[in-house]
């Protein structure tokens, strides 16, 4: 055979075999794929997903639940979902995307790169739904277990282990099923809640929610809109209180259960991992599941193999006594009696005419330490909103009821655990809400009652002798006595305390400049003590509440020292921590500032503003409370090497923005007109954003009605912020602050004090420097190093024309705080600010006395003179004049 011969057929024999091995690839992957149609797959990965165009789905390992695309009812819009596969009534029990559906079947879901879920649309933009967790790493995988769990599971690093990251019973839609831990979980702090389909063909949130509240005793709540609709009651060993023993609570024109009555084993949890309630079928081939509707019903219910239907186990509310306090306070509600609502032995209805709003006590209870005081035993009931009551979980009954008559404002008790009535109890103290009469069932609740109705009681449920019936009378007769005596005692107290309070009031009301008798302010700007004690949230705080707070003053909780006296950092017992500014005896400022802080600040209200929490006056200690600021001032910032770099332009710019609003904010938009007159950097405080709040209004001044400007006497003020006027005659007005605001501006701009950065030259200030900067258009040049590289030129060249536009000299040309945050926030064209001719800085020879500067233009000042009334058109004032007009100056 040639060697031609031999190369075709060795040719021809591969072919043969590479057909081979194609058809037998083909023949394996139609037989995956049939294997994968047959029985499902319950799993995807980044490699595999599920494309709603080619109807794809995941199915559980029992074929018990299938996840994938559908159509709610009539619904055209697309979700991603897990539903009953074996139940021929599409039920679904979750769903991700409920918020935001797909409008076209081109959805897919899938595991994005960052190890996610995720429902996106056929062109893979953003996500309309994520698990939206951090994971360690990509290498996840997602599968819907056999109890229609949907879990994601990480592998670790050498894929030798899995892990769950995150599982859909965590975040359940409106349904709970078997398995499922339903409640808190005090290690991560998740609270599940369920929430209703806002109709059948919606699945987005509807007005219903269902969860537990773990407020005192842990109970079950469903809510509208917020509000209680429905109460469970408390877990007392047996079941809920509001929900006993749900397989007797079954009605005969319901489906019939009796033999499936121990369907159900439920179980509930309560300890340091945290507290929930689950159950679980006794027949695993049986679904079931606790259904929250879009109608506000919670219920339980059953698939019927014979009926092919969902039949109803139980549901809530099941009739108007289920509605959360339907009845009203102190009052017991009953589905069987003609009048459903009737008030608890000892109270009476509020008003006769309507036993559903409330009961109240029918004589005022004298608490007289238990004596002739009792218990009623109230069976077969549904106890008592349970939320603020106290857990005792050693007491028996007996010492519960003692450990309740300890206290006046105890009104009840019942057992923890029915099962075992010596082990735990809870008490009630307060108001009593959402009780409601079982005709079997419930448990029993002891109210307390005063012993005149303990008697009454008695003699009417008792069957007792003539013999008994007296010595009901002699006990009665006895505990009249008994209670005299403690009224007289009590009435006795309750005066001295009252005399106490009198006191205590008559003192702040004289320290405040108030009538102690009327509690009116002499002020007519002032606000009346009883305003400042009930209508401007002001605390009243005791010295050793603060002394507490402060660690008796320790020096480790001074945060500074100002003109008013130390600042102290303090917590207080609920946990908040605040700023204590304690008045010093050596104080330069005094009550009337003071006062000034306690009757004005508290009724400003502003995001911008430092909020007064409330004060202490006792014996010879006057003191503030605000909120703290864990930034302290701007100062310590602008001005600090180490620290100014932290603030960059952005920061800085929001800063001067809420400066703005604070100070508009007093001067137009509160209900009082109020120019602070002692704004600087120092007085701006910066919360943990970095947003700026305004302080100090120990020297603001309250304008009335048209009222625009003011005269004073006393200059007050820091040195380097005063306007002109100000300075030199008293005149204040809200121009006086936008003044300063200038000044503020400037100084943040440049980080640099308008006085003192200049030691070659003491007779230059800031102003000067950036006006002479502007002048020659290098204003640029003026800003802090740290933010020049990195800022946008044009907003910081509108900002520093701004400030010079409020430190003209003439107020009349300085512009509103309205107007200056228009200008910050808009691109107008701004007007071209003059050449300052006024500037306030301190001699040579004596750097404790101010000067002027006479260098430029007298005239100008002149006319800012006669437009503030104090010169006439015909006078002249010459520099030297000028130089030697008395300037009082407050120097802090």
């Amino acid at each position: 055979m040639s060697l031609s011969k031999i190369l075709l057929l060795t040719i021809h024999a591969s072919m043969d075999t590479k057909r081979t091995l194609f058809s037998n690839a083909i023949v394996l992957f139609m037989a995956s794929n049939m294997f994968a149609s047959c029985c499902g797959i319950d799993i995807i990965n980044q490699t595999h997903f599920i494309s709603d165009s080619k109807n794809e789905s995941l199915i559980s390992s029992n074929g018990n639940f299938k996840l994938g695309f559908f159509s709610p009812g009539n619904s055209p819009s697309r979700y991603i979902g897990i539903w009953f596969n074996k139940v021929s009534k599409q039920t679904v029990v979750w769903v991700a995307n409920r918020e935001i559906p797909l409008t076209k079947t081109a959805g897919i879901f899938k595991i994005a790169a960052n190890g996610n879920l995720v429902v996106v649309d056929s062109k893979g933009r953003t996500p309309l739904w994520s698990t939206n967790i951090s994971i360690p790493n990509a290498n996840s995988s997602a599968k819907l277990l056999p109890s229609g769990n949907l879990v994601l599971v990480v592998k670790n690093n050498s894929g030798n282990s899995e892990s769950i990251v995150w599982q859909s019973f965590d975040y359940p839609t409106d349904t709970i099923l078997p398995g499922m831990r339903f409640g808190l979980n005090r290690e991560t702090g998740l609270n599940q809640f369920l929430t209703s389909w806002k109709s059948s063909d919606e699945p987005a949130p509807g007005d219903f929610s269902f969860g537990l509240n773990p407020n005192g005793s842990p109970q079950y709540f469903l809510y509208m809109n917020l509000a209680p609709y429905w109460r469970g009651g408390p877990w007392n060993g047996r079941s809920l209180s509001g929900t006993p023993d749900l397989s007797t609570r079954v009605k005969s024109n319901r489906a019939d259960f009796n033999n499936e009555a121990g369907l159900f084993n439920y179980s509930f949890v309560s300890n340091k991992q945290g507290t929930y309630i689950t159950f679980h079928l006794r027949n695993t081939s049986v679904f079931s599941s606790l259904v929250l509707e879009p109608t506000g019903i919670v219920k339980r219910v059953t698939w019927r193999e014979d009926s092919q239907d969902w039949a109803l186990f139980w549901l809530e509310p099941d009739d108007s006594c289920d509605v959360y306090a339907n009845c009203g306070s102190y009052s017991m509600c009953n589905f069987n009696n003609a009048i459903k609502c009737s008030c608890l032995p000892g109270f009476e209805p509020l008003s006769p005419h309507d036993w559903s709003t409330r009961c109240v006590e029918k004589r005022k209870f004298q608490c007289g330490k238990g004596a002739g005081e009792g218990f009623l035993k109230m069976a077969n009931v549904k106890i008592p909103d349970a939320i603020g009551t106290h857990v005792y979980t050693n007491l028996s009954l007996k010492e519960c009821e003692m450990e309740c008559l300890r206290s006046c404002n105890c009104s009840g008790y019942a057992s923890l655990d029915i099962n075992n009535e010596e082990q735990g109890c809870l008490a009630w103290y307060g108001e009593l809400n959402d009780m409601q009469q079982y005709t079997d069932e419930g448990q029993d609740f002891y109210l307390r009652v005063e012993a005149g109705e303990l008697a009454a009681y008695a003699k009417n449920s008792s069957k007792s002798s003539t013999a008994t019936n007296w010595m009901v009378r002699v006990i009665i007769l006895f505990a009249i006595a008994l209670l005299l005596l403690f009224v007289s005692i009590y009435l006795h107290s309750r005066k001295k305390r009252a005399r106490k309070g009198y006191l205590e009031k008559r003192r702040r009301c004289e320290l405040l400049s108030l009538d102690p008798e009327t509690c009116m302010s002499s002020s007519k700007d002032l606000p009346s003590a009883h305003e400042c004690e009930e209508n401007l949230n002001i605390t009243f705080y005791d010295l050793g509440t603060i002394r507490a707070a402060t660690d008796n003053f320790s020096s480790e909780r001074k945060l500074g020292e100002g003109g008013f006296g130390p600042v102290y950092k303090g917590k207080l017992s609920n946990g908040k921590e605040v700023a204590i500014k304690r008045l010093s005896k050596n104080s330069g400022q005094g009550i009337d500032e003071f006062k000034n802080e306690v009757l004005l600040i508290a009724k400003l209200q502003h995001r911008n503003l430092v909020r007064l929490l409330g004060c202490c006056i006792e014996a010879e200690e006057k003191m503030l409370i605000y909120e703290y600021m864990p930034n302290k001032s701007l100062d310590c910032f602008i001005f600090d090497q180490s620290r100014k770099a932290s603030l960059g332009w952005e920061e800085r710019f929001e800063i001067i923005m809420g400066i703005a609003r604070g100070i508009l904010y007093l001067h137009q938009d509160s209900r009082l007109r109020i120019i602070h007159r002692d704004l600087k950097t120092s007085n701006v405080l910066l919360d943990g954003e970095m947003s700026a709040k305004i302080s100090d209004f120990g020297t603001a001044r309250i304008f009335c009605g048209n009222q625009n400007q003011a005269n004073t006497n006393r200059v007050v003020g820091t040195f380097g912020y005063m306007s002109p006027e100000y300075a030199l005659d008293g005149l204040f007005s809200v121009k006086s602050d936008v003044f300063s605001f200038g000044v503020l501006l400037l100084e943040i701009i440049s980080g640099r004090k308008n006085i003192g950065f200049f030691k070659e030259d003491l007779s230059s200030n800031l102003i000067r420097y950036t006006w002479n900067l502007w002048k020659d258009e290098k204003a640029l040049e003026m800003m802090d190093l740290s933010i020049r590289q990195s800022c946008p030129s044009s907003e910081v060249l509108r900002c520093i024309q701004v400030g010079l536009l409020c430190v003209q000299d003439c107020a009349a040309n300085r512009p509103t705080m309205s107007e200056i945050i228009f200008m910050l926030s808009t691109d107008t064209t701004l007007p071209s600010p003059t050449q300052p001719t006024f500037s306030l800085t301190r001699s040579q020879n004596d750097p404790r006395s101010p000067a002027i500067d006479t260098s430029s233009s007298v005239n100008q000042w002149h006319r800012c003179l006669q437009i503030w009334g104090l010169s006439t058109p015909g006078s002249q004032v010459a520099g030297k004049t000028m130089t030697t007009m008395i300037i009082k100056v407050l120097r802090i």
